[in-house]
């Protein structure tokens, strides 16, 4: 039987309570107790032996000490091999272990017994496990499912340079305390993500005076599997590690292109691909490696086919086996020039790598550089190869490669080798090159269509920050908004878009212009985001019919009206977090607002919550991305945002600061949009208000209120064209509407005149013929105001007016 079989065949330990046979013998040597087990291995069902002397079943020595006496004592227990009787007549050859069990009239026995067979192969499995830890030449880790290294055995602790401990068998690793080697745990991800064995070969770094570009090079196998119960659950993942010494060049170069497969393009981010590459290259086939990119490949242009006149040349990474650099003569992130028929430039004219001797017959075109010159003579370079970066049919740069250490030249097995390798890092540096170029227009989008800067309003005192993901899911459609409402009232929202890229901004700001909109026809929070799901609704089903199109249109958004006279907030969400509100008095809040669902899902209603709030409170509003980024865990977020609002008497700026410092990592993995507002009040002395009677006398007693009521505040130079718009609002509710009406004039910085009625008819803005009567009223409204409007309420409608104070303050 193989070791596959054996694993697949022995889960168990045959010993085990649930697979041996168990019997209890009292101290009167009578059988007590007889399991399944048991009979199934001697045939003697419970009926017939319980009650009878144990010696009559498994031996005909006698009672049960005899039977033991063949048996080994380790401490009180007693184990070895025994043979019993079957109930058909043949022997059974038993591993037994006994345990007596102390009583007041004796001791009983407690006997766990396996076939023997069972018994040596278990044995057999076992020592096999102890081999391979051991004695065999393979490296050997544990690490459990948060990657933490359990433990290693001693080969593996000498490969990876690990501190073993002083136990005999297995270097025990105390979980999360010992660091876990970067190859050991990237292998070990990905056997854990895949859910499968992961093979991988690697070169092993020696010393100099071993180097691995002599004939021989030390190469390490590594494997990683996951660990699974019996159930199949994932307990940890096994890592294994064997070195050996690779007699063949082509089988060592085919390791590096694997190598290079697995090391190179681990991201988008065009700086670490290229530095990558060159740590594949260095020192496995170079002594110095210089990788030089056209400065538009690094601003993420669309490069052409053929170099153009103008695009210089920019030094992206460099590497050599001297930590010093003595080779590199450019700077990371300098232009570099190369003279005229120089390998480089020859490499870049042609699209053809070019491999040169370093001879005084080779340098020619060194005469007119003496210092890269003086360098290749001073550290004794003897080879040189230029190979160009190109992928799609488009040339993005160049690689230079040196020897000097090495003493052998490049040759076309290495230029053929080479030659693969960029091949393959110029695809993944295209990849990044593309990516950050739709990244940059994502976000480019994404911020043109947020407000360019809040609006100064009486109402709020605000503060905000948009913080937009680096990662390689790109930016994403969070947005935010402060918009003023009539009446000195202020809505405050702020929304996500589902998805990231080009294809979220844009719904982005379709979602924005929508709220904008409709906020303009002054509806409440819930109506409003009832509004805005029918239009994600539609625009879900446009994605669908458009091939290639976002598959998934979907968004959320909280919506909230304050209103610094009654000082009240009216809110409604739609599967977006709740805003948090920081008292003057009281700890943080985070109100219980309905929980609507997510835009986009229809059908369903919206409710909102209405929120009285002392002068001076900050409110909160914020996407996902600000308490998700706490470990993903959403508990500690909003503790931490606790954290952060507490004292909000605090300048809003510095409030903001420390929300980011204590919720958001350096990197955060989700685009982060929040806003904060210190909600101010309207004093009572700045709102006037009078019940008008529905007859025709009370537009001249309107006038005559309104008139005291601006005098009192100092603004005769508005009397008049005030007096006009309050005539012909309560003219129109009186003549057109129903009772009762309302007159209301706000002072802030504009002056805002208020008409209600018990109507919800809407009045429309005409130009009357010269014959007509009337009809002129609102088209002198608009004429005098800097901008009127209606709005419904419970009860009614109010059309409002509002014109401008030059200099007015806020109060």
């Amino acid at each position: 039987m193989g070791l596959r079989d054996m694993a697949n065949e022995h889960h168990e330990d045959p010993f085990g309570i649930t697979s041996a046979a168990v019997v209890l013998v009292d101290e009167d040597g009578l059988i007590r107790y007889w399991n399944q087990e048991a009979e199934t291995l001697l045939g003697y069902p419970a009926p017939g032996v319980l009650g009878q002397p144990s010696g009559a079943v498994f031996t005909s020595q006698g009672p049960l000490a005899s039977l033991l006496s063949a048996a080994e004592k380790t401490g009180e227990s007693w184990e070895g091999l025994i043979t019993a009787r079957h109930r058909a007549g043949h022997s059974v050859r038993l591993a037994l272990r006994a345990c007596p069990l102390r009583a007041e009239k004796g001791s009983a026995w407690l006997v766990v017994a396996c076939d023997a067979k069972d018994s040596h192969r278990w044995e057999l499995d076992q020592a096999v496990v102890r081999g391979l830890l051991e004695e065999s030449p393979i490296g050997i880790a544990v690490l459990d499912s948060e990657l933490q290294l359990q433990w290693t055995n001693r080969v593996l602790a000498a490969m990876e340079g690990l501190q073993p401990h002083h136990e005999a068998d297995l270097t025990a690793a105390t979980a999360g305390v010992r660091p876990v080697p970067s190859a050991v745990d990237w292998q070990a991800r990905q056997a854990l993500l895949s859910g499968r064995a992961t093979p991988a070969v690697e070169h092993v770094s020696l010393p100099h005076s071993m180097s691995r570009r002599n004939s021989q090079g030390r190469l390490r196998l590594r494997s990683s599997f996951p660990l699974r119960d019996v159930k199949g659950k994932t307990l940890g993942v096994c890592h294994t590690a064997v070195d050996f010494t690779a007699q063949d060049r082509a089988r060592e170069r085919l390791v590096l292109v694997n190598e290079a497969a697995q090391r190179i393009g681990t991201t988008l981010d065009l700086d670490r691909t290229v530095q990558e590459l060159a740590e594949v290259l260095v020192p496995q086939l170079a002594d110095f490696v210089a990788i030089d990119l056209f400065q538009s490949v690094l601003a993420a242009k669309d490069p052409t086919p053929v170099p153009v006149a103008g695009d210089t040349l920019q030094r992206a990474a460099h590497l050599s086996i001297d930590e010093e650099l003595p080779e590199a003569i450019v700077p990371i992130g300098r232009p570099t020039r190369y003279p005229p028929k120089s390998p480089q430039e020859r490499c870049l004219a042609t699209g053809r790598p070019i491999c040169d001797p370093v001879l005084s017959s080779t340098t020619w075109w060194l005469t007119g550089d003496p210092q890269r010159l003086s360098k290749l003579g001073h550290l004794g370079v003897h080879s040189h190869l230029v190979v160009p970066l190109r992928a799609r049919g488009v040339t993005m740069g160049a690689v230079t490669l040196l020897r000097w250490q090495n003493p052998n030249p490049f040759d076309e097995d290495d230029l053929l080798l080479v030659e693969e390798l960029v091949a393959r890092a110029a695809v993944c540096v295209d990849n990044a090159r593309r990516f950050i170029r739709e990244h940059h227009a994502a976000l480019t989008l994404q911020t043109s269509l947020l407000p360019p800067e809040l609006p100064d309003h009486c109402a709020v005192e605000v503060a905000y920050r948009y913080l937009p993901t680096d990662t390689e899911a790109g930016v994403g459609g969070d947005w935010f908004d402060v918009i003023p409402l009539p009446g000195a009232r202020v809505a405050l929202v702020v929304g996500d878009v589902v998805g990231h890229g080009i294809h979220a901004a844009a719904s982005m700001g379709r979602l924005r212009a929508a709220v904008q909109t409709l906020t303009d026809m002054d509806l409440p929070p819930g109506e409003l985001l009832a509004h805005v799901d029918d239009l994600v609704l539609r625009l879900a089903d446009e994605a669908e019919a458009v091939k290639d199109g976002p598959v998934v249109v979907g968004a959320t958004c909280v919506y909230a009206i304050y209103d610094p006279i009654s000082r009240k907030l009216n809110v409604a969400r739609a599967g977006h977090p709740t805003p948090a509100i920081a008292h003057l008095s009281e700890p943080v809040e985070l109100p219980d607002i309905p929980a609507g669902p997510p835009l986009g899902l229809g059908g369903l209603p919206f409710e909102s919550a209405e929120i009285e709030l002392e002068e001076g409170s900050v409110v909160a509003l914020y996407t996902d991305g600000l308490i998700e980024a706490s470990d993903r865990d959403v508990d500690v977020g909003f503790e931490r945002l606790g954290f952060a609002l507490a004292h909000p008497d605090r300048p809003l700026e510095e409030i903001c600061d420390t929300m980011v410092r204590l919720l958001l990592p350096d990197h955060p993995p989700d685009d982060v949009a929040f806003l904060v507002a210190r909600t101010r009040a309207l004093p009572p002395d700045r709102v006037a208000s009078w019940d008008v009677p529905v007859e025709p006398r009370a537009v001249h007693e309107a006038r005559d209120n309104t008139a005291r009521q601006l005098a009192e505040w100092g603004l005769k130079e508005v009397a008049g064209t005030t007096e006009l718009i309050v005539s012909e609002l309560i003219t129109n509710a009186i003549t057109h509407a129903a009772g009762p009406i309302n007159l209301r004039l706000i002072y802030e910085r504009t002056l805002i005149c208020e008409v209600s009625d018990g109507s919800k008819t809407s009045p429309h803005l005409r130009r009357a013929h010269s014959t007509d009567e009337g009809g002129r009223g609102l088209f002198l409204v608009a004429q005098v105001a800097q901008r009127w409007g209606t709005r419904y309420t419970g009860t009614g409608k109010t059309i409002w007016a509002e014109q401008h104070l030059p200099g007015a303050g806020p109060f």
